[in-house]
């Protein structure tokens, strides 16, 4: 596993105390346009900050003189038994801000037990993530064709993976104005600025894009189709995100028809749309708001879950969008979530230290979550439910 840590910074690890420690990191090791597409998000930020402002209209409750000498985390999810109650949200292109970034976080999560989504926009080709990472969840966005759908998803399940996580929240492209401002474009445009971008960060470009380059050649798109895309750094090609607009029901409907494995759908924050999901046939959906990045003014995460929840009857919810606490954790899980992904904590970790610090944020987050259930008084993740919330009114207007 060393491989993917060398020149990492994995020294830096003891001054990572928490999951927002990483992106403060991040934020120095990272070149300005690679920094400025992970932390984006659409428009104002209005979604993004209600991500994280949705967990303070809840309290929690907490119960004393409970025996917490053990705390039992470990969770059944589709048939399959994780060590805690969270896992790894899919990210695109990870692997040009972290060394083999999906490899790592693959690898990182299969060693603590937990499972990692491959997003659809990665730069490692599913095969070799799945062949060397261990992981077997898979995130696509839909091609526009039924051929296209057909070929996609015979070359997943040709290599192995059986949980396919359709991404529904992506009709169109997001307004990409602050993508640009920041320098980033997909792919990316080669100028005078992004090489000096990439020259202030030495060891990024030293150990993760030269060593790429050396190592691996040219990042290319590997997994949005079931041929390879075109490459992450292009001055002429333009990236085709066409196709999707006209995308219905009867679609998702084909994919259950073709797909043998568990079906998982991402994007919901309607519980209309969760009650469709359901009907089909999918085993579970993810309420998610795509971190923020796509419309602004949409529900947060946490706000659209309980309603999702009540809307369905027979599959579990996930959750998604804005986690970076084992109480947000917590709270989730009380409102009726069966299972929590983090997205950028984990790329930050991964871009800072590699597996290693993959694998320390895991684990700080478990930590967390361990610590708080002992406080709360609880000693099963499965008995958390609404009676350990207090629900915090907004004050009144003066």
């Amino acid at each position: 596993m060393g491989v993917y840590t060398i020149g990492s910074g994995v020294n830096q690890l003891a001054k990572i105390h928490n999951l927002q420690d990483f992106e403060h990191a991040a934020r120095k090791h990272l070149p300005r346009p690679l920094f400025g597409y992970i932390v984006n998000s659409a428009e104002e930020g209005h979604t993004h900050a209600a991500n994280r402002s949705a967990f303070d209209a809840y309290g929690l409750m907490p119960r004393a003189m409970v025996d917490v000498s053990s705390i039992a985390l470990e969770t059944e999810l589709l048939g399959t038994h994780y060590q805690a109650p969270f896992g790894i949200a899919p990210m695109g292109i990870s692997a040009l801000s972290a060394y083999r970034g999906d490899i790592v976080q693959a690898r990182a999560a299969a060693a603590e037990g937990l499972p990692m989504i491959l997003s659809g926009s990665s730069l490692i080709s599913l095969e070799e993530v799945h062949r060397v990472g261990e992981t077997d969840w898979f995130q696509a966005y839909l091609p526009g064709t039924l051929e296209e759908i057909e070929a996609l998803l015979a070359r997943v399940e040709k290599a192995g993976y059986r949980h396919l996580v359709i991404t529904v929240d992506y009709a169109v492209p997001p307004n990409s104005d602050n993508n640009r401002k920041s320098g980033f474009s997909s792919p990316l445009r080669p100028s005078l600025r992004l090489a000096f971008d990439g020259i202030m960060r030495p060891r990024w470009l030293f150990g993760t894009f030269l060593r790429t380059l050396y190592r691996h050649g040219m990042p290319h798109f590997e997994n949005n189709y079931a041929t390879r895309g075109i490459a992450v750094l292009s001055k002429n090609v333009s990236r085709d995100f066409s196709g999707r607009r006209h995308l219905q029901w009867e679609y998702l409907e084909r994919v259950r028809a073709l797909w043998p494995g568990k079906l998982i759908v991402k994007g919901i924050l309607n519980p209309a749309d969760a009650k469709r999901v359901e009907a089909l046939g999918g085993d579970a959906v993810i309420v998610s708001n795509h971190g923020g990045r796509q419309l602004d003014y949409s529900p947060a995460a946490l706000e659209a879950l309980p309603a999702v929840v009540e809307a369905v009857e027979h599959i579990p919810v996930m959750i998604d969008s804005g986690f970076r606490r084992g109480t947000d954790v917590i709270k989730a899980l009380a409102l009726g979530a069966r299972f929590v992904f983090i997205g950028r904590p984990m790329n930050y970790a991964a871009a800072v230290a590699g597996e290693a610090g993959v694998r320390h944020a895991l684990r700080l987050l478990r930590e967390e979550v361990e610590r708080d259930m002992a406080l709360l008084g609880v000693t099963d993740i499965h008995h958390l439910g609404r009676e350990h919330l207090i629900e915090r009114r907004a004050p009144a207007p003066r």
